[in-house]
């Protein structure tokens, strides 16, 4: 299946709102580097679906291949590190910020990080299953086949901008 490539994230919208979020909060945004701006998924259909899913307040927790971090030749994430996440235009979202952080292979993720993700039916079999196609088509564009032992960086994150509504608990939208 031929998927269409997510627009480029706006760096420049980006920056805006992690400034947006410094001034609004400088006890908490003391990372030393500008965070890293990413997009969730491989196509415009997947990354707006888990973007929404992140702001709805469903999904908090992400999967990635250290691979993945190695092939765009960026840091593995640190607990108390921010990133920002983009929809599949490139338009910036929310800030996040990571709250736990291991390094697993397939076989290690349980069921609670599986429901923390919040996708499809919130089972770990739905899980591994939607997972595995979408590291098989990583793989493929970087060039190497995936395996159940390849390394796995498993990730809880809070948004912590834009902040919550009092009366959802939800980001204010963008």
């Amino acid at each position: 299946m031929e998927f269409r490539a997510n627009a480029p994230v706006d760096r420049s919208a980006a920056t805006e709102l992690w400034e947006a979020y410094r001034a609004a909060r400088p006890d908490r945004a003391t990372d030393t580097e500008p965070p890293s701006v990413e997009q969730f998924g491989d196509h415009p259909e997947l990354t707006d679906e888990l973007i929404e899913l992140v702001l709805a307040g469903t999904k908090r927790a992400t999967a990635a291949l250290v691979a993945e971090f190695a092939a765009d030749a960026q840091p593995l994430p640190r607990i108390g590190s921010h990133w920002i996440a983009c929809d599949s235009t490139g338009r910036p979202r929310a800030v996040l910020r990571s709250t736990e952080l291991r390094i697993a292979v397939l076989d290690d993720v349980d069921e609670a990080f599986a429901r923390d993700e919040g996708e499809g039916d919130l089972t770990l079999e739905w899980w591994r299953d939607g997972h595995v196609r979408y590291w098989r088509r990583s793989a493929l564009r970087l060039g190497f086949e995936w395996n159940k032992e390849q390394e796995i960086v498993l990730e809880r994150f809070d948004v912590v901008w834009p902040e919550p509504s009092l009366e959802s608990g939800q980001p204010h939208a963008l």
